[in-house]
This record gives C-alpha cells, sequence and structure tokens, in this order.
C-alpha cells in the first residue's frame, strides 16, 4: 500500500473545502491541503519544498481567477494535473479553462464519487508521462524515462526496469517502510518463482547506483521486514 497522495483544494468555500477534505482523507488514499486563495495556493505550490500530486482548483477565487492561476503555474514549470471546479459550464468557459493549461473541468455541482474518479484518472496518466519527476536526495528522477539525473555534478544514472519500479513504489509509500514481499508483488507481480533474494539483489545494485557510501545507506534503508525509501537525505549537501 502506498502512502497517501497529497492534493492541494484551492477554493474559497470553507464548507466545501472542508467536505472535500474530509473525503479525500476518507480511506487514506490521499492527504488533503487546502488554500482559500490564488496568493495562498501559490505560496504552497511554488515553495522550494513543494510535493503535491495534484491540484483541485477553484475558478471563482476572492484574489483573482483560478484560470490565472494555473497559466502562472504551468509557466512556472508546475506540470501535476489541476482539475477545475467551477459553477461556470457554459462551452466557453470549459475552453478558457482547458487552454489555461487545466487537465480536467468539472462543473459544480457535482457528485464526489466522480470526482475522485477522475482524479484517479488523470494522476494515472501523469505518473506515466514524461512529465512526472520525483526529487530523492540530490536526484531528480524520472520514471518514464528510468533515469536519476544529479544536477550538482552533472550526472546521469540509468536505472533497470525492475530499478525504477522499486524506486517509485517506495518513493509513493511516503516514507514509510514496505515489506519485501510486498514490494515483490508490487514489481514483479505474483511470480512463485521469483523471491526475495531476487529483490535484495536489485537492491544492492540500485544502493551502488544512487549511494554516496553503499556500505552505509542513507536514501535506500532496510527496515521494519523490508524497505524504506528517504527522499530528502542528502539534499542540504547537494544544495
Amino acid at each position: 500500500m502506498t502512502g497517501p497522495r497529497p492534493i492541494l483544494i484551492v477554493d474559497d468555500d470553507d464548507a466545501l473545502r472542508a467536505t472535500l477534505s474530509e473525503q479525500l482523507a476518507l480511506d487514506g488514499e490521499f492527504a488533503p491541503a487546502e488554500a482559500a486563495s490564488s496568493a495562498e495556493a501559490a505560496e504552497q505550490l511554488l515553495a522550494g519544498d513543494a510535493r503535491f500530486d495534484a491540484v483541485l482548483l477553484d475558478i471563482g477565487l476572492p484574489d483573482g481567477d483560478g484560470r490565472d492561476l494555473c497559466a502562472r503555474l504551468r509557466q512556472q514549470g508546475v506540470k501535476l494535473p489541476i482539475i477545475m471546479l467551477t459553477g461556470a459550464d457554459a462551452e466557453q468557459d470549459v475552453v478558457r479553462g482547458l487552454d489555461a493549461g487545466a487537465n480536467d473541468y468539472i462543473a459544480k455541482p457535482f457528485r464526489v464519487g466522480e470526482l475522485l474518479a477522475r482524479l484517479r484518472a488523470q494522476l494515472r496518466v501523469f505518473d506515466n508521462s514524461e512529465d512526472a519527476v520525483f526529487v530523492i536526495g540530490p536526484y531528480t528522477f524520472r520514471p518514464s524515462a528510468k533515469l536519476l539525473l544529479e544536477p550538482v555534478k552533472n550526472r546521469k544514472i540509468r536505472l533497470t526496469e525492475k530499478e525504477a519500479a522499486i524506486l517509485k513504489f517506495l518513493y509513493r509509500a511516503g516514507g514509510r517502510p514496505v515489506a519485501r514481499q510486498i514490494l515483490l508483488n508490487e514489481v514483479w507481480g505474483y511470480n512463485a518463482a521469483v523471491t526475495t533474494h531476487t529483490l535484495e539483489t536489485h537492491i544492492y545494485r540500485l544502493r551502488q547506483k544512487i549511494e554516496p557510501d553503499p556500505a552505509n545507506a542513507c536514501l535506500l534503508l532496510t527496515e521494519g521486514g523490508g524497505y524504506r525509501l528517504d527522499p530528502q537525505a542528502g539534499r542540504a549537501a547537494a544544495a
């Protein structure tokens, strides 16, 4: 089970934000954060340590149009999925929202179940796109390209398909340890011929590639009968 995915809800309707936060957090699938204005949202999304997987964005904000914020985020290089929520559902409104860079557009009032389904769909598409980028220690991780970039040393690290899948799943676990058998099932599927030794071999090779000192791992840790990724490790030294 991966860790809850951080989602930013941007809406000036306190009651709606509270309802969406409650629904998103209900099954532990998402970790919602809130912003009541364009300024609050920009501050959270453009922070150096920002980590959100998607944005639910209202158009009518007290300090501006959500479409303008969406366009600004895209100009600033924010690639994550943005779903617009609005009472303006005329064709020209939908077109303006999509032209501003939104991935989807849902008119109010909406059914929460439909919103969750669309959110999951956008996340699936994004996770497998070239735009998906995760920061792990001193590296920028591009899962679709099976590539780690280390800007400070101007270095590229090529990963195998399984190595990239292991890193991606551990990153999604949100810093929590993942049992060996769960990781095996997620990366290799339910294949009786694959043993934990296979996983341990891949972990060893992965550490040789990414750890400054593979004998004293700081990024990819053995913990709780499995493995845990510490994406924050090594960032200070790399900065």
